[in-house]
């Protein structure tokens, strides 16, 4: 805990401060040499301060290309005395985002890693391979370090496996929620070593499929260095996650004791393994993998997973054909009656979701998104239960209409089978699509048909008996245990990633859209007792009851979605910049200049709620697009312009021009040729105009990567001390070219210093309610034509 107060101590670790670029690593050098004074003769100790500069390509937030000019790295090799060929790498990063102390993100696993490397150190045991400890220093810039490490120290070609430390919450438990690729044999190691195991697949899926804005290190080292490795995260309270509330008394010694047990016991495990030396042999598919309940991992190669599915599937599907064609005078109306409940069930799924996504739609209409957002509560009473109340409508009036006069225990019979004929089809194709997810299905087939088959007679009884519903749940147990534990890992992680996701997605529909689907899976096995039963009016009446207030009161305002509470903050995030802009034309003259504060809220909600404390934020300041400007003639620090509806410029008098980037140009028929001197954070923007196109540049791999919406986006920062920023492109453009034939602007930010913050931008954040969190710093946008 020691290391993680001093790292935080320090303050917001921008990337180019002297906060990062000096103290930290000053800190960071004095602890390890500590370290390395005390350690054994069976282990050397060697550092390295790495400063990289160059550039790549991404296609994360939109697709942009990030060039980085001497950021900083602090890289330490333990290895034995007479060295080693192979190394395992452990990563963390000591920058934050402006404005916070990154506790979380990412302070408390360098300071895991330090304690792990002082306890390795003084360890007689020799290990066989190397560790090699990454502390880097510029991972907030979109990965930046990470890139210049494995790209371009002489130590990347040593690593064959790594493990990337990072946070989408404060403390908790840290969730394995991304290994490989393709390598099982690394999550077996995890599985042989973590002392505290929290992994899921499923976790894995959902953050690889793009629908969490965020990414982290695990990418770089695969894509460009086609390493192999395990992504660990803290995924508790995101609420607070890259606010000023991210401080290392909010992370519990257990939480940190925690990952510095399982994190040691992985990399002790790895370096002296055999088959580290000999990863690229052990490369062979992937991996289904998952906890249960934190106690221990269940981990098997994807094609056990996909045979297992597959043969699951086909002996439920085996029971109901068997089923359906006994006795065969009866197999055409037994196969009737089977899609007749199988469809029942898909079209109350199909109404509730539809019924329940109307219900969302309707409170963001009218301006209560997020209610639940500091009461989670609100949210299963209103989309939970009405999702419930739905699914038990359709199946009363089915019932009291469709089946009138049929028996009960048929009834219940068939629609158990229809709800496993469902499973099994959704098992056989998420087999089929390559998921590894699909075990769940597997879970929802395989235990559901176990327990009927066991308690046949019962379901043959009249009437749902104390006896056969103890036995069903009994049967029940384990896959509504384990999809109850699933849902609340998904519902930790998901909840707080809606305050943070852009005014474009109405999170209402997102969470709302959650709770249906785990409704659904839930009661799939108990829609049959709709049947069962003699009535269901009360459970429908008592679900009506409670969604039809939690309802009322969501419209009246009562639920607040933010919270200042001390101990538990769920700040709304508002991100202002006082910006001053020129565009100028062909000749270099400047036709247009405005100054002002730019305003956006970063939740669905936008600026609504704070309208009331600065009446001058209202829809009356929204400013249009500059259409003949790249991404609308804004300073966007990132290509997130498609996250965000409405923008709104806070027009202020008398604003002070922080220095502009200094640009100067040199420029042909196809070639464009840049200097540029700049702070530490800059945007560049590139617009083709109408016939010409980019062809080539000196940035990534040559080949130019347009963002979301056809223009080109540049991330640029530094470290102390860089050079000019020299770059060209080259374009193909038409013989008359009159009105140019590309449009440059190049935003500066300022993010720490004397140049962050205005008096007036100051004065302004001193009127927000202490329920938001906002970050604020200066910026200036030069639009040039060319």
């Amino acid at each position: 805990r020691g290391y993680l107060d001093n790292i935080t101590a320090i303050g917001p670790r921008t990337v180019g401060s002297p906060e990062n670029e000096v103290l930290a690593v000053n800190y960071l050098l004095e602890q390890i040499r500590g370290i390395e004074r005390e350690s054994t003769d069976a282990h050397k100790i060697s550092v390295d301060i790495q400063r990289p500069t160059g550039s790549f390509s991404i296609d994360f937030l939109g697709g942009f290309t990030s060039y980085y000019a001497n950021i900083t790295n602090v890289v330490v090799k333990l290895e034995p005395r007479n060295g080693a060929e192979h190394a395992v790498l452990s990563n963390c990063h000591f920058d934050s985002v402006p404005n916070t102390p990154g506790a979380s993100d990412d302070a408390v696993s360098c300071a895991v890693m330090l304690e792990i490397l002082n306890t390795l150190s003084k360890s007689s045991e020799s290990l066989q391979h190397a560790v090699i400890f990454l502390f880097n220093g510029a991972e907030e810039n979109i990965l930046q370090a990470s890139h210049g490490f494995i790209t371009q120290h002489e130590w990347a070609k040593s690593i064959r496996a790594f493990i990337n430390l990072e946070a989408a919450g404060v403390g908790g438990k840290e969730l394995v929620f991304q290994t490989g690729p393709e390598n099982p044999w690394l999550v077996q190691a995890y599985v042989v070593a973590a002392k505290h195991p929290f992994a899921s697949v499923v976790a894995q899926e959902i953050f690889q499929s793009g629908i969490i804005p965020a990414d982290t290190d695990f990418r770089i080292y695969r894509d460009f260095g086609n390493v192999p490795g395990i992504d660990l995260a803290f995924i508790e309270n995101g609420y607070i996650y890259h606010t000023k509330y991210d401080t290392s008394d909010r992370i519990l010694t257990d939480s940190i004791q925690r990952a510095g047990d399982n994190i040691l016991a992985v990399l002790k495990y790895l370096a002296t393994s055999e088959k580290l030396a000999k990863s690229f042999e052990y490369r062979h598919g992937n991996v289904v993998f998952f906890d249960i309940l934190g106690l221990f991992v269940l981990a098997y190669p994807a094609r056990v997973g996909t045979i297992m599915n597959y043969i699951t599937s086909a002996i439920a599907f085996f029971y109901l054909s068997k089923k359906v064609l006994q006795p065969k005078p009866r197999a055409v109306h037994n196969l009737k009656k089977l899609l007749t409940a199988f469809s029942l069930t898909l079209t109350s799924w199909v109404c509730t979701l539809v019924a329940v996504l109307m219900v969302a739609m309707f409170v963001s209409f009218i301006g209560r998104a997020l209610s639940w957002y500091t009461h989670f509560y609100v949210s299963v009473s209103l989309y939970g239960t009405a999702a419930a109340a739905k699914l038990i409508l359709v199946h009363m009036l089915a019932k009291k209409f469709f089946y009138k006069n049929v028996n009960e225990q048929f009834l219940g019979d068939v629609f158990f089978d229809a709800s496993l004929m469902i499973w099994s089809i959704v098992l056989a194709v998420m087999t089929q699509m390559g998921l590894c997810s699909a075990f769940i299905c597997t879970l929802w087939v395989a235990f559901p048909l176990l327990t009927k088959l066991m308690i046949h007679k019962e379901f043959s009884q009249k009437g749902a008996t104390i006896k056969f519903i103890a036995m069903y749940m009994l049967g029940m147990f384990v896959p509504y245990l384990y999809m109850l534990y699933l849902s609340w890992t998904v519902f930790e992680m998901f909840t707080p990633v809606m305050g943070r996701s852009g005014s474009e997605i109405p999170p209402d529909m997102v969470l709302a859209g959650f709770i249906v689907i785990f409704t659904v899976i839930l009661s799939s096995y108990f829609i049959n007792f709709i049947y069962l039963v003699k009535s269901t009016k009360t459970t429908l009446v008592t679900l009506t009851t409670v969604f039809v207030v939690t309802l009322i009161l969501v419209c009246s305002g009562i639920f607040f979605p933010y919270s200042s509470d001390a101990a538990n903050p769920k700040p709304k995030r508002v991100f202002l910049q006082h910006t001053s802009r020129r565009f100028h034309d062909l000749d270099g003259n400047v036709v247009k200049s405005d100054s002002g504060i730019w305003i956006n809220g970063f939740d669905y909600n936008g600026i609504s709620h704070i309208t009331p404390h600065v009446p001058e934020i209202n829809d009356t300041i929204r400013t249009p697009c500059e259409e003949q400007a790249p991404f609308c003639g804004l300073p966007w620090i990132l290509p997130v312009h498609f996250m965000f509806r409405f923008q709104r410029m806070f027009r202020v008098a008398g604003l002070h021009r922080r220095k502009p980037a200094a640009v100067a140009v040199s420029d042909t028929i196809r070639i464009l040729r840049a200097k540029v001197i700049c702070p530490s954070h800059m945007s560049l923007y590139v617009r083709p105009r109408v016939g010409s196109a980019l062809s080539r540049w000196s940035l990534g791999d040559g080949m130019p990567v347009a963002s979301l919406g056809g223009d080109y986006f540049v991330f640029y920062s530094r470290g102390l001390h860089a050079a000019p920023w020299h770059f060209w492109v080259e374009l193909t453009a038409p013989e008359k070219h009159s009105d140019g034939i590309v449009s440059l602007a190049i935003a500066a930010h300022y993010f720490f210093g004397e140049d962050q913050k205005s008096p007036q931008l100051y004065a302004l954040l001193e009127r927000f309610p202490n329920w938001t969190f906002s970050s604020g710093w200066s910026c200036t946008y030069d639009l040039f034509v060319f």
